[in-house]
């Protein structure tokens, strides 16, 4: 990835999901890449996107390492999503809303990357490149929405969209070389989409990272905010 400093610090979040493992893989076998660091629920610390104070001390926890280094971030690819809380299919009709249910997928797939924008994004290097990556869904496409269902999902990510487009402008402000991006994978062949996906193609989770961390390297900073699938093509919102 020569877009980023030689020995750039990379760090994901959702290292533990099968399309964060595939990333943190990829990097970690880069030669330019110096550190890749991972969280996750499991993660020492731990980080739990419904938990604010554990992604605030998470982010302390890496501000003080990165401060022994006088270093920052270059690379932050946040890889978690929920569909539906456990137990539960994303809803087929707008009958079939639950308000906790619509709750818990919000606070994951919405809250909790808008928090780790707010703590994490500080961290990010100023004088050079830096991305903050979201994996959004095509789904979350307003336009596009031609078969209705998933009610949740799909608002949660288009929420999610407009906290991207929002935190772009305002990081921007500090960071010039900055790009925040909302990345749709394509369909995974991870546990997330394995009850779903029967009738589509699907990436290994190896191949998606590798194609998401290409449109990663080839995305510019007037290109910030946007919102793009795994070919680097825009989406519309």
């Amino acid at each position: 990835m020569h877009s980023f400093r030689d020995q750039f610090t990379a760090l994901v979040i959702g290292a533990s999901g099968g399309i964060g493992q595939a990333v943190r893989a990829d990097l970690k076998k880069n030669p330019r890449c110096g550190e890749v660091i991972a969280l996750s629920r499991g993660s020492t610390p731990p980080l739990d996107l419904t938990d604010e104070p554990s992604i605030a001390n998470a982010a302390l926890h890496v501000k003080k390492n990165l401060e022994a280094t006088r270093s920052g971030i270059d690379l932050i690819f946040v890889a978690s999503g929920i569909l539906a809380p456990a137990g539960k299919s994303p809803e087929k009709t707008i009958r079939h809303i639950e308000q906790a249910a619509m709750s818990e997928v919000f606070a994951v797939n919405a809250i909790g990357p808008a928090l780790i924008a707010r703590h994490f994004a500080p961290l990010l290097v100023r004088d050079s490149k830096s991305v903050l990556a979201f994996l959004s869904a095509r789904v979350g496409s307003i336009g596009d929405n031609r078969l209705g269902g998933w009610i949740s999902y799909r608002a949660s990510k288009a929420a999610l969209n407009q906290i991207i487009r929002t935190a772009s402008v305002e990081i921007a402000r500090t960071r010039k070389q900055s790009v925040c991006l909302a990345l749709h994978p394509g369909t995974v062949d991870t546990k997330l989409s394995s009850d779903y996906t029967t009738d589509y193609e699907k990436f290994t989770p190896q191949q998606c990272a590798e194609k998401l961390l290409s449109v990663i390297e080839n995305k510019k900073p007037p290109e910030s905010g946007g919102f793009f699938d795994y070919a680097g093509k825009a989406i519309e919102w």
